[in-house]
């Protein structure tokens, strides 16, 4: 389940050994940039080492543990415990027969798009907390990525579970959708194993749901709700490539403009960058 909060999974290797006792030399010293003698030099040398394993066998971890978990959902899908739709079969389900949608994307999917009639509540969502160690997840989401797909660090949300439970009986209908397709199916073990028995899980996610297929709230279509960043402000997204497919020349010009602006304003504050160092350079000499 972790594993679903996105690319920052690494990082939280060094708490997660630090309570199993297994590296104890992990610490500040890693991070020392000042002169240091040859012993300190060997030692930030091996704790270098050290948290480079650390990483690999906590990224091994979250891979085996993706396995496991897709065996356990091929497996809910196969014995019947939670019946697969595609995204147009979700939406003629809602119309016939009243089912409820639920909508378990993250914040910032949702308020791009959504179903009509649905109820959102998030197995994931961003992490607002300000503790260090989730600014640490931050920054390194931001660089590994966050700032060309736009999506920031998630958290689990630990009371969805009582969420739905609030919400609905455990013999309601229940069609749970994410962006993707991945989050609701995780969604769908976790509503299963709590007495849940009439889950319908929307395959693809809405991601792969035509405008047609259900009725859409909100500004933007359902295959732009999960981009953003750079990549979605240059039109670079696989969506955005498909859409100017269709529209054609006039949709692509928006974006040309947008990255012929970012280059002239990148090349502006250089110059400008220049022009302050040769003020500085003067006045110095002065």
């Amino acid at each position: 389940m972790e594993a679903l909060g996105h690319g920052l999974l690494p990082l939280g290797a060094v708490r997660t050994c630090q309570k199993e006792g297994r590296c104890q030399l992990i610490g500040p010293i890693h991070f020392l940039s000042s002169p240091v003698s040859s012993s300190l030099k060997s030692l930030k040398y091996k704790n270098n080492i050290r948290m480079q394993a650390v990483q690999e066998e906590y990224e091994l971890k979250q891979m085996k543990d993706m396995a496991a978990a897709k065996k356990r959902w091929d497996a809910l899908i196969r014995e019947g415990k939670v019946k697969v739709l595609t995204p147009r079969e979700a939406g003629y389900a809602i119309q016939l027969s009243n089912k409820m949608l639920l909508d378990v994307r993250p914040s910032m999917e949702r308020k791009k798009a959504w179903v009509k009639g649905s109820t959102w509540i998030p197995i994931f969502d961003v992490d607002t907390s300000l503790e260090l160690r989730t600014l640490s997840l931050k920054a390194t989401n931001f660089l590994m990525g966050g700032w060309w797909s736009g999506v920031p660090a998630l958290s689990y949300n630990k009371e969805f579970l009582s969420n739905v439970e609030e919400k609905f009986a455990k013999d309601t209908d229940l069609i749970v959708a994410c962006q993707k397709g991945l989050r609701s199916i995780a969604a769908c073990e976790v509503l299963y194993n709590a007495g849940y028995n009439n889950i319908f899980w929307v395959q693809g996610g809405l991601v792969a749901a035509e405008e047609e297929d259900l009725e859409r709230e909100g500004p933007q279509p359902f295959k732009f709700a999960g981009i953003g960043g750079l990549s979605e402000f240059l039109g670079w997204t696989d969506q955005q490539r498909d859409a100017a497919a269709k529209e054609g020349w006039g949709y692509r010009l928006i974006f040309s403009a947008r990255l012929v602006g970012l280059v002239l304003g990148a090349d502006a504050l250089f110059i400008g960058a220049q022009k302050v160092g040769q003020y500085l350079q003067v006045l110095k000499s002065h």
